[in-house]
């Protein structure tokens, strides 16, 4: 993608695919990153300050200790300015889906993969794909499922992602802007109870469309619906220019098993 398509994704925020989307009277616009320099003196610098694993009673093991988790999630949160300055994709909350021209693939084959769904029947999230390869005790039932996510450039993981009537998943921020997350509606309730906030967008999955967003931002989760909301949940990485690339990489490297 090229600067011009940014420019573009970027004057159509405001613009969503979804038609229900629109203000939320919630907490304000978060401030933007400030992007951090891009010469490869600074890389370095930051190389460097990356925290060694703690060795752990088992050989062979690392543990980052009771806080470890949380440490490393503030400290790639201090790298998505750098990440974001080489981004080749928006750096909105709400990215546009014609700049993924892959999800043409994911709506094509969405009643199959929601009849795939519903016969596994998930209980909050279902791992489909994970490591770099599929979960193999669920390959046999969700080939249709597996096929489409395979074509996806850059895939980090996916599963089935369900949400229970009263449910609500509170505000949260991703761990790193070196991924980006699709939704792709299988079963959406039609009252329009089951809906999403990303920063101060309010967003309503439709069945067989998909919805692209930066959880990076602050972002929440409602199903106020009489029924459950399933979607298959796809994240993957960010396009990047060096060194936001190699920052990316090792980020996810960092946080393997813990996002």
């Amino acid at each position: 993608m090229t600067k011009s398509m940014n420019a573009g994704a970027r004057r159509r925020a405001s613009d969503t695919i979804w038609h229900e989307s629109g203000e939320t009277d919630g907490d304000g616009p978060m401030p933007a990153a400030r992007p951090l320099r891009s010469d490869s003196g600074r890389v370095e610098r930051i190389a460097t300050l990356v925290p060694p694993p703690v060795a752990g009673p088992g050989a062979g093991t690392v543990s980052p200790g009771p806080t470890g988790g949380a440490m490393l999630h503030r400290f790639s949160r201090l790298l998505d300015g750098l990440i974001a300055f080489h981004s080749l994709a928006s750096t909105d909350p709400v990215l546009d889906v014609r700049d993924f021209p892959w999800t043409a693939g994911l709506r094509r084959e969405w009643a199959a993969i929601r009849a795939e769904a519903v016969a596994m029947a998930p209980s909050g999230l279902m791992p489909l794909w994970q490591d770099g390869g599929a979960v193999a005790v669920r390959a046999a039932g969700c080939p249709r499922t597996l096929a489409a996510l395979r074509a996806i450039p850059g895939l980090y993981d996916a599963a089935f992602a369900s949400l229970a009537p009263d449910a609500h998943i509170p505000a949260r921020r991703g761990a790193t802007k070196g991924l980006i997350t699709c939704h792709l509606g299988l079963v959406v309730p039609r009252d329009g109870g089951a809906r999403m906030r990303v920063r101060d967008r309010i967003l309503r999955w439709a069945e067989g469309e998909t919805l692209i967003f930066d959880d990076s931002f602050d972002h929440e989760i409602h199903n106020d619906a009489a029924g459950q909301r399933i979607v298959l949940r796809i994240r993957f990485a960010r396009p990047l220019r060096q060194p936001g690339q190699w920052v990316a990489e090792a980020v996810l490297r960092l946080l393997r098993g813990r996002i």
